[in-house]
């Protein structure tokens, strides 16, 4: 008999009835000379009971007991049973499966398990390995309740996903892992050709341009669960492998595929948490996002915001400030409410140290005392602008108001990051509460202001709304966003070879690099491209924002660490020689030693 029951199922509606589990030993205990056993699987616990003096008719106690001899810790095991009330007094109410036990009759040592290395059972975050040695024996990390109640999420999202979607006309679409190297923002990872030796495969970033095929080739509805490939450094919400949820649509425009992924968004989360979702989702503008909260993907679940100051510090006697509004920088606050929590003088001095690191110049300090702004600063002032400057920030008594001044972007990103930072400090930030927004009014292009470089500001395929030759030409592009979290990006795309080739133009490539890079590209929108548009979503990182994990490696059954480097199977490594000569590639003297990988990718979380 193979198991009649998982280890999470059964209830006191079972007592009496004849079973049979596996799973593995979590903790065995002996109260004197009756065996007690945790047997644990994907779906729960149930504890196991070996009673010599209570074994029923026909089982065989010394076979019993010199299996269970046998039966370590991880230990893969299979017994058979009765199902029995606990004694009074033991049930466990927090364990589903925690009125009953199992009284076994027979057992039977399936695959015997070495010491573990660190602890399976559920622990507290502070009793776990360091994440090395979690990602090193990742087949087990994975036994333990939370990782598994993480993956069992993560499976559960993309399945209601695709219920949705598939409802709405929907074809899930495989695309190739094996393309063309184009530039795309990123590094690729390539792959050498043995037949065609010299040349190189690409792995891809995204799906963006053979999606947009396929709607010229009339699959006017696409998705799919893409695995995309970046060649960059890790950060916390980065993995060189990552899954995103790719939708792509025809005749549509923004408000279409916004739509869409609302309705997909709020049918996932009913099939997640039980409750609705609250739509339509907020909209927010660049500039405005930008000016108000320092960051193109806000969190707008807490105040705080950044109030633009240029104006009215104009007048202001303080020449630093004016040498950079003579310089087209800009002016802007934030004010540190005294009922947030009390900022003393030390962590004034930290926040300065802080902005410094960020981006920022300084930080210029004033608190409001008596009614009025003061600090060593404020002789640099006129009362009438110092009063200006309070009520424009909101300020009252007690409350700290700092200044920030730079350049429009690294200024407001620094004082973003500023923002951030405090509101984290002084626990401001909400918890158990998601705040789903669209991030749009986008720039189609990001100009140097030394070079006058044009560079896309989403990629080159947004449709431009507006003359491409204008610097501030809005793009049809957006980004969802979920507290403070970019989770994907899309657009309408250029449906016009003419256009595409404009922009490719705008973006500094001539005919020879869009022949060479896009050719196969431009030739497919030239023969009856449909307006069309879509939306990437990043799987792993709505997953970890959703289960409040500090990290995307926390949803991913298999990733890589801090530097990219799988210490399941320790890869990248190096490759024989006998394979770089089929590839008629050169080996590298040596190879690249997994220990140096710091050194040619930096860890960037450190």
């Amino acid at each position: 008999m193979r198991r009649t029951n998982t280890c999470g199922e059964l209830r006191a509606s079972d007592i009496g009835k004849k079973v049979c589990l596996e799973g593995w030993v979590r903790f065995s205990r002996d109260h004197g000379g009756v065996a007690f056993i945790d047997l644990a699987d994907r779906y729960g616990i149930t504890q196991v009971v070996f009673d010599p003096e209570d074994l029923p008719h026909g089982a065989d106690r010394d076979e019993i007991e010199s299996e269970m001899g046998g039966f370590s810790r991880e230990s893969v095991v299979l017994v058979e049973g009765v199902v029995r009330r606990r004694v009074e007094g033991t049930a466990v109410v927090s364990n589903p499966t925690g009125e009953i036990e199992v009284l076994v009759t027979r057992a039977e040592l399936l695959s015997k398990s070495e010491v573990p290395p660190f602890e399976l059972g559920d622990q507290k975050e502070s009793v776990l390995p360091d994440e090395d040695t979690r990602m090193k024996y990742r087949y087990l990390d994975l036994r333990r309740t939370e990782m598994i109640r993480a993956i069992e999420f993560r499976s559960r999202l993309i399945h209601l996903a695709r219920v949705y979607l598939e409802s709405q006309g929907f074809l899930e679409i495989e695309t190739p892992m094996l393309g063309r190297s184009t530039p795309e923002g990123a590094r690729d990872y390539v792959i050498p050709s043995r037949v065609h030796p010299g040349t190189f495969y690409a792995l891809p970033q995204s799906p963006q341009l053979y999606k947009q095929m396929l709607m010229v080739g009339g699959m006017d509805r696409y998705y799919q669960v893409a695995r995309c490939f970046r060649d960059e450094d890790s950060r916390k919400d980065r993995q060189p492998e990552f899954t995103q949820l790719d939708i792509e649509m025809s005749f549509a425009d923004m408000k279409d595929i916004q739509d869409m992924v609302e309705g997909m968004m709020a049918y996932v989360w009913k099939g997640l948490y039980g409750t609705e979702l609250k739509t339509p989702f907020p909209h927010i503008g660049y500039r405005d996002a930008m000016e108000r909260f320092g960051s193109d993907k806000p969190d707008m679940r807490y105040g705080m915001e950044l109030k633009t100051l240029t104006d009215v510090v104009r007048g202001a006697p303080y020449k630093i400030l004016q040498s950079i509004i003579a310089e087209g920088g800009i002016v802007a606050g934030i004010c540190v409410k005294r009922e947030y929590g009390e900022v003393g003088r030390n962590e004034v001095d930290r926040y300065i140290d802080y902005a410094k690191k960020v981006g920022l110049g300084g930080l210029t300090w004033m608190r409001c005392e008596n009614g009025v702004l003061n600090s060593n600063i404020t002789k640099y002032f006129t009362p009438e602008i110092l009063a200006n400057i309070k009520k424009a920030v909101g300020a009252e008594e007690g409350d700290l108001v700092f200044l920030i001044a730079g350049p429009w972007k690294t200024t407001y990103e620094g004082g973003g990051f500023l923002r951030i930072k405090i509101a984290e400090d002084l626990g401001m930030v909400p918890k158990n509460e998601s705040m789903f927004f669209w991030m749009d009014q986008c720039p189609m292009f990001e100009v140097d202001p030394v070079s006058g470089k044009f560079d896309a500001f989403h990629h080159p395929f947004v449709l431009p709304q507006g003359g491409i030759d204008d610097p501030n030409c809005p793009g049809a592009c957006f980004d969802l966003c979920l507290n403070g979290n970019e989770l994907g990006s899309g657009s309408e795309r250029i449906h016009t070879k003419e256009m595409q080739v404009a922009v490719l133009h705008k973006l500094g490539l001539d005919d020879e690099k869009i022949r060479a890079n896009f050719g196969f590209f431009v030739d497919a929108l030239g023969y009856g491209a449909p307006p069309h548009g879509g939306v990437a979503i990043g799987v792993d990182r709505l997953c970890a924002i959703l289960l409040g994990k500090e990290t995307i490696r926390e949803v991913i059954a298999f990733p890589k660490n801090k530097k990219a480097v799988s210490l399941l199977d320790d890869s990248p490594s190096p490759i024989d020689d006998s394979k770089l000569e089929e590839l008629q590639i050169i080996s590298l003297a040596g190879g690249l030693d997994i220990g140096d990988a710091e050194e040619f990718n930096p860890d960037s979380e450190d």
